[in-house]
């Protein structure tokens, strides 16, 4: 159930059955010279209608924007401050409550650690304020797509960019992948902290993305959804 393409009196009449809504969040970010900036977006949000097409619950419109920190200096990023999601979380909770909903899946294909914080933060204020009545999973969509790609994917250290997220997008959009990028790797100067990123990290490759493929994303992609299923089954029977 595809919140965006519903009318007012579907809505209606499914919410009286069904309490549980994926909130889908991206990103609007450089992964390399192949791939489109709305990847996490996409990705995410595919998978969330792919969940649907299995059980019924509820899918939100994704949020196409997040926090990025090792990619600010990249052409094409455009981020937004922790602060600004983490209130971007609670009205949105806040409104699909207001609506009837009970079960929030905030999932995320944007796998920055100050993004996922962020939704964390606004998830745990939101219990505290709401309490037993809702609730609520912060997922890293990414995270279990490293899940999902182990026996499928070759590359070791496989992370934004690289062969499993190359993958995902020859099987979701391959109109939008552009060949392929060059294998990479940052060499951030840890512990010492940088404004100019991109000098430690050229082309926001993080893996190989040579051997991507569609079949590989469409295995990755199954066992990605089954798993998101499973979870939400979980919800569905949560009492706190």
């Amino acid at each position: 159930m595809i919140l965006e393409e519903m009318s007012m009196k579907e809505f209606e009449q499914q919410i009286k059955k069904h309490r549980t809504v994926i909130i889908p969040f991206g990103s609007l970010e450089a992964h390399g010279p192949h791939l489109p900036l709305g990847t996490d977006t996409t990705e995410v949000y595919e998978i969330a209608k792919g969940v649907a097409r299995c059980m019924p619950v509820f899918v939100a419109p994704p949020l196409p924007y997040g926090v990025c920190r090792s990619t600010s200096r990249h052409p094409g990023t455009v981020g937004i401050a922790p602060d600004t999601l983490r209130q971007c979380v609670r009205d949105v909770v806040k409104g699909l409550y207001a609506n009837g909903l009970r079960k929030f899946a905030i999932i995320s294909g944007h796998a920055s650690s100050l993004h996922l914080s962020a939704l964390e933060e606004a998830g745990e204020s939101l219990l505290g304020e709401m309490g037993p009545r809702v609730t609520i999973a912060v997922i890293s969509a990414y995270d279990m797509a490293r899940e999902a790609a182990g026996g499928v994917c070759e590359t070791k250290d496989d992370s934004h960019a690289g062969e499993i997220e190359t993958s995902l997008m020859l099987h979701f959009s391959p109109h939008l992948v552009r060949g392929r990028g060059k294998e990479e790797y940052p060499c951030f100067p840890h512990p010492i902290l940088t404004t100019n990123k991109r000098k430690y990290w050229k082309n926001a490759v993080w893996g190989n993305p040579a051997p991507a493929s569609a079949p590989k994303g469409k295995i990755i992609a199954e066992t990605l959804t089954q798993n998101l299923v499973r979870l939400i089954k979980r919800m569905d029977a949560f009492t706190g």
